[in-house]
């Protein structure tokens, strides 16, 4: 441990002497290295329900998955930094009463917890226990599938979301058939309106996948696939890709507030409902000033950014400091089929919806507009436009619709 966290607040002092992260994904490790880069000198200790060195997710759709990397474990030095690691817990429930985390290990004190449990993938109903049904989230996954691609198997992927289309490029990458079967009537049917996700769809027969959509699943048997239409899939391995959900099953009784979608309700400082817990990540909502409504974001760069604030909370809030308020611009990017497609900010409330670019070309944009100020944006190998409209998003700037069609004009000279 460094001399650093060998240091320790005055008898009395109010300052948070231990800190408990749950969870050691993105949002967790974030949580415990903001903490001591903004000078937090109490003992940190990071739990995790996984046995392996804490790692980044989105390499095992990409380079895990393809044998190109071993793993993606975060460069970050634990033990210079103080951070204690406690890995292969499993998180029983947390009394907050008693400042208490109950882990199958036994009790864990704290006097701050932060939530960072992030999402789990949700199961194909009735596919538990069939050979061959795979999931895709952990290292572990990603490890159980390299082989399945090596062999190129003929592979069935349930779900066009993007993980689904994610996997789906590195199969095809891999020599692999596969065909995606997909129950709504396009790609990306929950992510975004039809007239954006419908050019997609053809992306799939570009790279030599088969979309089938429209495509229930009645059931998996091993080697195949049947769909409520009859049909029968052939499947060597099925790979589920049907969305995830927040992993908080284990605060029942705790007496945290929870959302409609089970997640952790959190304020705008990403405080719960019970003292001295936070949440951060893929488990907790939180309120967005900016748009006006709730937000439950399942994507990397919201479990980068939400743990400097936590930190600065937890530091602050000991000594009086105004709060730090988390209201980000939502940003997340997917490579698929050859196409680096990035997306930020939250369109539900536009009333305006403009294209850069022609949809069946490579390289194309749109804009969603409220009251001529952009709020979202979809760049699909325009990775100018989106970092332009990242900061117009912030800045909630006024724009010329006219100007903002003209795909050679740069976007931040479509002003108003």
């Amino acid at each position: 441990m460094s001399e650093q966290t060998q240091e320790r607040q005055e008898p009395g002092d109010s300052t948070p002497r231990r800190v408990v992260v749950v969870g050691a994904g993105m949002a967790g490790v974030q949580t415990a290295v903001a903490l001591r880069e903004q000078g937090f000198t109490g003992t940190v200790t990071l739990v995790g329900a996984e046995p392996h060195q804490p790692y980044d997710r989105p390499p095992l759709s990409k380079a895990v998955l393809l044998g190109k990397a071993e793993g993606s474990a975060f460069d970050v030095d634990f033990e210079a930094l103080g951070i204690e690691l406690r890995l292969g817990y499993e998180v029983l429930g947390v009394r907050p009463g008693e400042h208490e985390l109950d882990t199958a290990e036994g009790p864990v004190p704290y006097d701050v917890l932060v939530l960072a449990t992030g999402a789990e993938p949700i199961r194909l109903p009735g596919a538990e226990g069939v050979p061959g049904v795979h999931l895709l989230r952990t290292l572990d996954d990603a490890e159980r599938l390299r082989p399945v691609l090596a062999r190129q198997h003929d592979i069935v992927v349930v779900g066009a979301g993007w993980i689904g289309a994610e996997f789906a490029t590195a199969a095809r990458e891999a020599g692999c058939a596969v065909t995606v079967v997909e129950a709504a009537d396009r790609p990306l049917a929950g992510a975004l309106p039809a007239e954006v996700a419908a050019p997609m769809a053809a992306w799939y027969a570009d790279a030599g996948a088969v979309l089938r959509t429209h495509a229930r699943v009645e059931r998996v048997e091993p080697g195949a696939v049947l769909l409520d239409d009859g049909s029968r899939l052939p499947a060597d391995a099925v790979v589920v890709g049907i969305g995830a959900r927040p992993a908080t099953a284990w605060l029942a009784g705790s007496g945290i507030a929870l959302g409609a979608h089970g997640e952790v309700v959190a304020d705008d400082r990403l405080r719960t409902s019970a003292p001295d817990v936070y949440a951060v990540g893929d488990c907790a909502s939180f309120p967005s000033g900016r748009y006006g409504e709730r937000l439950l974001v399942h994507h990397w760069d919201n479990a980068l950014q939400g743990p400097r604030t936590v930190a600065a909370n937890i530091i602050g809030e000991a000594i009086g400091e105004a709060p730090a308020v988390y209201d980000p611009v939502p940003y997340f990017w997917s490579e698929q089929f050859g196409r680096f497609v990035q997306y930020a900010g939250h369109h539900a409330s536009a009333d305006t919806t403009l294209w850069r670019g022609e949809p069946s070309g490579p390289a194309w944009t749109v804009c969603w507009l409220r009251e001529n100020r952009l709020v979202a944006l979809l760049a699909v190998g325009r990775p100018r436009d989106l970092a332009q409209g990242r900061r117009l998003i912030e800045a909630g700037t006024p724009m010329d619709p006219e100007l903002l069609v003209d795909p050679a004009r740069p976007l931040k000279t479509a002003t108003a």
